[in-house]
């Protein structure tokens, strides 16, 4: 799935979320912060279980069904043991989603940005928040729905996922149009260099034949012959301006990104 595909789903999931946002909207942090570091939060992590699709709320509280069951069963099987939620580090950034052992600092889960189908806070339950994510650990289609449960932040850290994913296309958007010119560079220096090669390959001819000359006139002669100004310097035929002239063109259509 593209940047673009991706930034259309956060967008709407934030617009869906504020209605009086916009795409010039403040975002929660500094673009800085998401950009050259990381936004940490400290939340409670309900589960993960496999989902059917990549995006939908149904999707979501379905998946939170099941794992909220199967939590029930493990607390049943565990008697009156210690039956809390784990606490975690969600980190944010325009690299993607880490889920970290706050003791230990293991990443338990990382997925980049492009492999995250769906985020949002649940509105019916303020305090959880989840995202899907397709893994390909077992199956190459397979996504799985993380649950997690957050105090007071659900709904400012959905907002950062989808800051990271806006900022994540803007730079997707700028890196695309710098390899387009890239490209136009690269073509002009082949031209350049086909060029150079024509000329050297004419250089060599003409020594081969004044070494067989035997004086100046003759020499004079065959640069007159040859409509040869300087012997040590190849003029561009109109043919080869013309080709040139037509790599460079001011009217040139610019591929759009």
């Amino acid at each position: 799935m593209s940047f673009a595909t991706l930034w259309r789903s956060a967008s709407q999931t934030s617009a869906s979320q504020s209605s009086t946002r916009n795409m010039t909207r403040n975002w929660v942090h500094p673009p800085e912060a998401l950009l050259r570091g990381h936004i940490v939060y400290v939340v409670k992590f309900l589960g993960c279980v496999v989902v059917d699709s990549p995006k939908g709320i149904e999707v979501v509280r379905q998946a939170v069904t099941k794992i909220k069951f199967s939590n029930q069963l493990k607390k049943n099987d565990q008697g009156k043991g210690d039956s809390k939620l784990s606490k975690v580090e969600f980190t944010v950034s325009v690299d993607g989603l880490t889920i970290i052992d706050p003791k230990s600092k293991m990443v338990l889960h990382r997925y980049p940005l492009h492999k995250i189908s769906y985020c949002a806070d649940d509105k019916g339950e303020k305090k959880m928040f989840s995202f899907i994510a397709k893994d390909n650990e077992t199956s190459p289609n397979q996504h799985k729905c993380f649950v997690f449960v957050s105090e007071k932040a659900a709904e400012e850290i959905t907002l950062t996922v989808g800051q990271a994913f806006d900022l994540a296309y803007r730079k997707f958007l700028e890196s695309s149009g710098k390899d387009v010119e890239i490209k136009k560079n690269y073509v002009l220096l082949q031209k350049k260099v086909q060029q150079l090669e024509k000329e050297n390959q004419e250089l060599r001819h003409r020594l081969v034949e004044v070494q067989l000359l035997k004086d100046r006139t003759e020499i004079e002669a065959y640069k007159s012959k040859r409509n040869i100004k300087d012997l040590n310097q190849v003029c561009e035929t109109k043919e080869q301006m013309n080709g040139s002239s037509s790599v460079v063109s001011p009217n040139t259509h610019k591929p759009q990104v």
